[in-house]
Order: C-alpha cells, then structure tokens, then sequence
C-alpha cells in the first residue's frame, strides 16, 4: 500500500466516524503506529486534520476564549445535569469555592436555599445568582474583570487566597488532556486556578465529554493534583478506566 492509499484511508474513516485512532489504524493497514503518526503529521501539515492525544480529529482540539453568554448556550442540558450530581457534595456549613464559567454558574443556580454556606467565588455572575440565598455568606474575590468571562483575575484575588483554607473546590476547565492535564484558555485565570487549588482540600472539576481530549492556551496542573471528575454519559468508557487508575474518582450524569 502506497503512502498515497494509507492518507486516503485515513481520511476517509476521519470523515465517516470524525477521529481516528493510532492503534486501530495500524492494525487495520498492517503498519507501525511510528508510521501512523508521521501520516497523521503529515496530513496535520496540510491543514486536512488536528492530531489529538493517541489519534486525530477533524475539529480543533484547543479552545478559544468565547464570551460567557455564548458559552451558556453550548451543552445546556450536560451542564444542567452535571450541576445536580455535584450539588450533591455540598453538606451545611461547608466552605466551597466557585471558580468561573458556565458549569459553575449552573452549579450555584442548584444550590439550595437553605443550604448554609461559605462561599468564595471569582465570578461576578455566581455571587449575583447566590446574593438571594439568605444563608450563603459570600467572599467576592477582587483584581482585574475579564469581561469574557465575568471573573476576576490577578494578584489581588491570589493575594487574599494566601490567607485561607477551603473544603471543596469546584473547578471548571476548558481542556482535559491524559497526559498534558487541566488547561483554560486565559493566562491568568489558569494562575488563579492553580491558586484555588492549593488552598481546597477536595479539588472536583466539572466539564461535560467535549473537554476531553482538548487543550487551552495555559496548563493549570496535571491530574494527578484533582480528586473527583463530573461530566455527563458522553465520556468514552475508556477514559473513564483512565482516569479510575489514576486515581481520580468519575461521576457521570444523565440528562
């Protein structure tokens, strides 16, 4: 088989099934997965597909930085169900941190109103949606809005984390790579990210199936620094064995 006949294989299985995986390609054409990969680079030069972590996919696998009421609109439903299993993990008087971002916000919107709560947030909507909750004593960080994602970044809100310890940290992210970890797509929110992290005791990221197999801009940390993942029945039955035998407990929930 010609170099020729193995690009046009691959790409027409990319186009039947929207990815191609390394393993199964070279047993499929009775080549090395060394060979496999320089063809995938190949075609990735030619603009034809994105190599990915172990394949290739015809959509770009690193995000971009979109506006929060755009976001809001993608996997509505995912995110509405992935909020509900990670309320459950909140208990009275626990002090939790919400990061930023559309998963987040749909986890304060299920909060309860009479769950007593300490609450830090960087996030300008998620302190706007709880401000009602007569129980809810709520630490707005402060530093420089990001107007994409109505959130605040910088030294000041590191600063004031410098001082505290918190027992649930929900964490949402932009990419989820195997090997490279959690990524976002803004420099600094990445730091404060990191920041977050450090201080909680229990770190639960909360992104539906697409963030998988995806990389931002800025790498917040690898895996191995998380201890629960929620998303929703998209996720692939193999990366959930992954992320099991690193450690890293999976819930998933259902629309």
């Amino acid at each position: 088989m010609t170099v020729a006949e193995r690009h046009e294989i691959i790409l027409k299985e990319l186009k039947d099934n929207g990815k191609v995986n390394v393993q199964h390609l070279s047993n499929d054409l009775e080549v090395s997965e060394v060979t496999i990969r320089k063809d995938l680079r190949v075609l990735e030069e030619k603009g034809l597909l994105f190599r990915t972590h172990g394949g290739a996919t015809q959509t770009n696998p690193y995000t971009s930085d979109r506006p929060v009421s755009e976001k809001a609109k993608i996997r509505a439903g995912e995110k509405n169900a992935i909020a509900k299993e990670a309320v459950q993990l909140i208990g009275d008087y626990d002090s939790i941190i919400l990061a930023s971002g559309t998963t987040i916000l749909a986890v304060a919107r299920h909060i309860k109103s009479d769950h007593r709560l300490n609450v830090i947030t960087s996030a300008l909507n998620v302190s706007l949606e709880l401000s009602h909750h007569e129980n809810v004593e709520i630490l707005q960080l402060g530093g420089q809005l990001r107007p994409s994602s109505t959130s605040v970044v910088g030294p000041y809100a590191e600063q004031f984390l410098s001082g505290i310890t918190c027992g649930i940290l929900f964490l949402g992210v932009d990419g989820i790579d195997l090997d490279h970890g959690l990524t976002t797509s803004n420099l600094m929110e990445a730091s404060l990210n990191q920041k977050f992290i450090e201080v909680a005791q229990y770190a639960v990221v909360v992104a539906d199936h697409t963030k998988f197999g995806k990389r931002g801009f800025s790498r917040i940390c690898g895996l191995d620094k998380i201890q629960h993942i929620i998303t929703d029945d998209g996720i692939s039955s193999d990366t959930i064995i992954k992320l099991e035998e690193m450690g890293i407990q999976v819930t998933t929930a259902s629309q």
